[in-house]
């Protein structure tokens, strides 16, 4: 049930895409990159999951599949047409093409800095943009348009209907945490997990208060998906009713207005 719902975001909008005419160069712009968990734009960071909307972005549909995995190494291009995304001159991993939409990996060797990014399709080159990469873009995977994906350790699926009670373990999924120690290598699917690095600073807030650091247990990317971060923690016997939560690192915040189904016994 977890995989599903972890898939979908990588699936795409499989609806009301229309197929370009061939030769007809992509079109995007820099408000329409975005963070993949959460829409939100300007909001990048080295092994994070992007989506770049557009139009003629690819002459089909094609999402990544195990077949794509050779020798552990993850797949550049996607689609008959070929269809790659280029950042500061590194071919980024691909999950997903359509005409509307790419889903792809921001490479892991990024550092902070402004970077280059366009889009090739069948030959063709879209605009060249120029973006910021920075220390972390972290974004809250959704259930819906309120509440975050989130899970029990045995991976059952918190909803409004299913929810929580404080001091449960809870599992979050994310993108955009940052640096890891070890940090992924470019281009290779991660096969262990991996902590993220000292002095990230990661903080959880449900409803504007901290969770004692404490309470979370790790923190970190998730074998065999690439750009997938969790974090378990512990929630409060305070915790209130379907809180808020964000989660801050490296001063960064996720986006408000995302809660997390907790009931009260």
């Amino acid at each position: 049930m977890l995989r599903l719902a972890l898939v979908a975001f990588s699936l795409g909008c499989l609806f009301g895409d229309e197929k370009p005419q061939p030769r007809v160069a992509p079109f995007y712009s820099a408000l329409s990159i975005v963070n993949a968990a959460d829409n939100q734009s300007g909001q990048l960071a080295a092994n994070t999951i992007g989506t770049i909307y557009g139009t003629n972005l690819a002459y089909d549909i094609a999402a990544v599949s195990s077949s794509d995995v050779r020798n552990g190494l993850l797949p550049i291009v996607l689609g008959d047409d070929e269809t790659q995304v280029i950042i500061a001159g590194n071919a980024a991993n691909l999950y997903y093409v359509s005409p509307g939409q790419i889903n792809f990996l921001v490479p892991p060797n990024l550092l902070a800095l402004p970077v280059s990014l366009y889009v090739i399709v069948d030959g063709l080159i879209g605009p060249l943009l120029h973006l910021t990469i920075g220390p972390a873009a972290p974004g809250l995977f959704q259930l819906d348009a309120t509440n975050a994906i989130a899970t029990l350790p045995d991976g059952a699926v918190l909803t409004p209907s299913a929810p929580a009670k404080p001091g449960d373990v809870v599992v979050l999924w994310a993108t955009g945490l940052g640096a890891t120690d070890p940090q992924p290598a470019y281009g290779v699917l991660p096969t262990a997990s991996a902590p993220l690095a000292p002095g990230a600073g990661l903080s959880i807030l449900l409803d504007g208060t901290r969770v004692p650091s404490a309470a979370i247990s790790y923190a970190g990317i998730v074998a065999g998906f690439p750009g997938l971060y969790q974090i378990n923690f512990q929630l409060p016997l305070s915790t209130g009713t379907n809180p808020e939560i964000r989660v801050q690192v490296s001063g960064i915040m996720s986006a408000p207005q995302v809660h997390l189904p907790v009931m009260l016994n």
